[in-house]
C-alpha cells in the first residue's frame, strides 16, 4: 500500500515538475522564429504566427494557436494562401499513461484558404509537396507497446472555414464554405452525433447543403459506420432545370477500412419530384474501383425537368453547337460498374412509358446494355446494345424489338404525326460509329422488319381517290372529295434497311377487303422527306363504299405516289399512268374481241 502511495506521489511530482518547466523555463513562443525559418526554407513561403502560443494543463494538456497565415508564392493575389483565426487542441493527460487518447476539445475557427491558378499554369500548391529523402524500411505490425486501448473525443468543432478556388485564366472564382462541422462525444464502439452545414458558389450555380447523423468506429479501427444520415441540398442556377432543384437523401453506410469496401443502404433519395431507393456497394481497393448499384425509381417527367428554351430555333442552334464534336467518353475506361434500375414510368418528349427494367454494365470503356424493357402504348419495348468507347470515335451496335404497340397514339405523342394506326411489331438490328447526331444518322447501318395489323392510313382515302380519278376520266371534273381521309387495312408489312441516312423499303404490302397495295420507296432521315411509289389494285366493287356497280377499274393497276415530309406527307394518284393502264386494259379487251370475231368468220379456227 505504501508503494502505491509513493508511486502516486512520484507521478504527481513529475507532472508538477513538467508543468513548472513548460510554463517557467519552456516558452513555446521562443520557437516561433525557428518554425517560421523552417517553413521559409522548405517552401519559400512566409509563415506568420501573430498571436502568442499558450499551453493548457491538467486535467488536459494542449496548445492554443491563433493569427496564423501562410503566404502564396510571390506575385500571387491574394498574398495569403492560408489564414487561421483560432485553433485549439486539448488532450487529457492521465489517460495517456494507460495508452488511451482522450481529446477534450478540437476546434478550428475562421480558416481561409486561397488556391490560385495563374494564366501560365502555376498554382498556390507549387513547392508545397516534397520528398523527405528518407527510405522507409519494411513495414512491420505495431507492437503491443504502441497500440491504443481507446480513443475518446469530447468534441470537434470546425466553423467558418472557406476555400476560394481562383482561376485567373478563366476569370472565375469558386467559393466553398464549411459553415460548421460538429462531432459530439465520441469513443470507440459507440455512436456519436455528427452534423455539418456547407455552401458553395460555383461558376454557374450555387449549392447549399446540411446533414446530420451518427458515426461509430469499432475498437479495431477497421470499420466505420454512418447511421441515420440525412442530407438536404439545394442547387440553384440558370442552367438548372427550373433554376432550382431540392434534393434529400437518407442512408446508412458501412465502410470496411481494412478491405477498402463501402456499402450504402439508401432508404430515400428525392430530387425534383423524383423519388428513389436502393443499394450501393463500392470496392475502392483496386486500381479501378468496382461499383454495384441497384435502384428502384418512381415516376420521372423529363419534360418538366428539361430547361425551357426561348425558341425551337435557338434550342436547335444550341444543340448543334454543343454536339459539333465527339463526346469525351474516356472516363468510361476507369469505370467498373454494374447497374440495375427499375423505373415506374418515364415521360420524355410527351412520350409515356412504364415499368422500365435496366441491366447495364461498364468496364474498360465498353458499355454493355444487357437488358432494357419497358411497357410502351399497350405493347412492349425490348433492347440490348453495346457502346465501345475505347477509341476516340465510339462505335455501337443494338438489337431492338417492339411488340403489340398501338402505333397511332405513339406517333401522336412522340412527333404529333397522325399518319398510321394499328397494332405494330418492329424488329431492327444495327451498328455504326460516331455519337454526333448528324453523323449518327449517316453512319447507321441497320436492317429490320415491321408489320401492322388492323390499322389505317390517315391523311389519305385511297378508295375515294380512285372514285374521284375514275369520275375525272369519264369527264366529271367536280367529283366529290369531302370524305374522311382514312384508308383501313387488315395488314401492312415490309422489310427495311438504313444506310447513309436513308431508310429503304423494297417490299411494302398492304391488304384490305377492298384493296391490295404493293410498292417500294425511301425515307430520308436527314431531310425527313418521303419518296414512295405504290401500286394499288381493286379486288372488289366500290359499291357500298360510295361507288356504284362493278367498277371499271377492278383489276387495273392504279399508281399512287407518297411525297412530302414526315410531318406533312402528300398523297397523289398518277392519273396519266392510270389512264395508260386503263387504255391498255381496254386495248387488250378489244384485241381479244377482234380475235374471237375473226375466229368465228374463219369457221372456228
Amino acid at each position: 500500500m505504501k508503494f502505491i502511495k509513493w508511486l502516486l506521489a512520484i507521478l504527481v511530482t513529475l507532472i508538477l515538475v513538467v508543468t513548472l518547466y513548460l510554463t517557467v523555463f519552456f516558452d513555446p513562443n521562443d520557437f516561433k522564429p525557428e518554425i517560421v525559418n523552417a517553413v521559409k526554407k522548405q517552401t519559400g513561403r512566409e509563415l506568420v504566427i501573430a498571436d502568442d502560443l499558450s499551453w493548457t494543463f491538467f486535467p488536459t494538456i494542449g496548445i492554443n494557436l491563433g493569427g496564423i497565415s501562410l503566404s502564396n508564392p510571390e506575385g500571387f493575389t491574394p498574398q495569403s494562401m492560408l489564414e487561421v483565426n483560432k485553433a485549439i487542441a486539448e488532450v487529457a493527460l492521465m489517460p495517456l499513461f494507460s495508452k488511451e487518447i482522450q481529446i477534450a476539445q478540437l476546434s478550428l475557427d475562421g480558416a481561409k484558404i486561397n488556391l490560385v491558378t495563374r494564366k501560365n499554369g502555376s498554382s498556390s500548391l507549387d513547392g508545397l509537396t516534397g520528398d523527405s529523402g528518407g527510405k522507409s524500411g519494411p513495414s512491420t505490425e505495431p507492437s503491443s507497446k504502441t497500440q491504443l486501448t481507446g480513443i475518446e473525443v469530447g468534441g470537434v468543432a470546425i466553423t467558418n472555414t472557406q476555400i476560394n478556388m481562383i482561376d485567373e485564366a478563366k476569370g472565375q472564382t469558386q467559393t466553398f464554405t464549411l459553415d460548421s462541422f460538429t462531432l459530439g462525444a465520441f469513443s470507440l464502439d459507440k455512436f456519436a452525433p455528427i452534423a455539418y452545414e456547407f455552401t458553395a458558389s460555383l461558376a454557374e450555380m450555387k449549392v447549399s447543403s446540411k446533414g446530420e447523423g451518427e458515426v461509430k468506429l469499432n475498437q479495431d479501427l477497421n470499420q466505420l459506420i454512418i447511421d441515420k444520415f440525412n442530407i438536404d441540398t439545394v442547387i440553384e442556377g440558370d442552367s438548372i432545370p427550373n433554376k432550382k432543384v431540392i434534393t434529400a437523401i437518407s442512408l446508412n453506410t458501412q465502410i470496411a477500412l481494412d478491405k477498402k469496401q463501402l456499402s450504402a443502404d439508401i432508404m430515400k433519395l428525392s430530387a425534383a419530384d423524383v423519388s428513389a431507393s436502393g443499394q450501393l456497394t463500392l470496392n475502392y481497393g483496386g486500381k479501378v474501383p468496382q461499383i454495384n448499384a441497384d435502384f428502384q425509381v418512381g415516376d420521372i417527367d423529363l419534360d418538366a425537368l428539361l430547361p425551357k428554351t426561348e425558341t425551337t430555333e435557338n434550342a436547335a442552334q444550341a444543340t448543334t453547337a454543343a454536339k459539333a464534336s465527339e463526346p469525351d467518353l474516356s472516363a468510361l475506361k476507369s469505370l467498373d460498374m454494374k447497374l440495375k434500375l427499375a423505373v415506374k414510368s418515364i415521360k420524355v418528349a410527351n412520350l409515356a412509358t412504364q415499368n422500365w427494367l435496366l441491366d447495364l454494365g461498364i468496364k474498360g470503356g465498353v458499355v454493355d446494355l444487357k437488358q432494357l424493357t419497358a411497357d410502351l402504348y399497350q405493347g412492349k419495348l425490348m433492347v440490348n446494345a453495346q457502346v465501345d468507347a475505347r477509341q476516340s470515335v465510339a462505335s455501337y451496335q443494338f438489337d431492338k424489338q417492339v411488340t403489340g404497340v398501338q402505333v397511332r397514339a405513339l406517333l401522336k405523342d412522340l412527333a404529333e404525326v397522325d399518319l398510321l394506326a394499328g397494332t405494330a411489331n418492329v424488329n431492327i438490328k444495327g451498328k455504326g460509329k460516331s455519337l454526333i447526331p448528324e453523323q449518327l444518322k449517316k453512319n447507321l447501318l441497320a436492317n429490320g422488319r415491321f408489320d401492322v395489323t388492323d390499322g389505317a392510313l390517315y391523311g389519305v382515302n385511297i378508295p375515294q381517290m380512285i372514285r374521284s380519278a375514275q369520275a375525272k376520266l369519264k369527264g366529271n371534273l367536280s367529283a366529290d372529295t369531302q370524305e374522311e381521309r382514312k384508308t383501313d387495312f387488315s395488314s401492312l408489312t415490309g422489310n427495311f434497311s438504313l444506310e447513309n441516312g436513308i431508310a429503304t423499303n423494297p417490299d411494302l404490302a398492304m391488304s384490305s377487303p377492298l384493296l391490295r397495295l404493293a410498292g417500294k420507296g425511301s425515307a430520308n432521315l436527314l431531310t425527313e422527306s418521303l419518296d414512295y411509289k405504290l401500286t394499288t389494285s381493286l379486288v372488289n366493287s366500290l359499291k357500298g363504299q360510295g361507288g356504284s356497280e362493278k367498277d371499271a377499274l377492278v383489276g387495273v393497276d392504279i399508281p399512287l405516289a407518297i411525297t412530302g415530309t414526315f410531318q406533312k406527307p402528300e398523297y397523289a394518284l398518277d392519273t396519266q399512268a392510270l389512264l395508260n393502264n386503263q387504255l391498255k386494259e381496254e386495248t387488250d379487251k378489244a384485241k381479244d374481241k377482234l380475235k374471237d370475231s375473226l375466229l368465228k368468220k374463219l369457221g372456228g379456227f
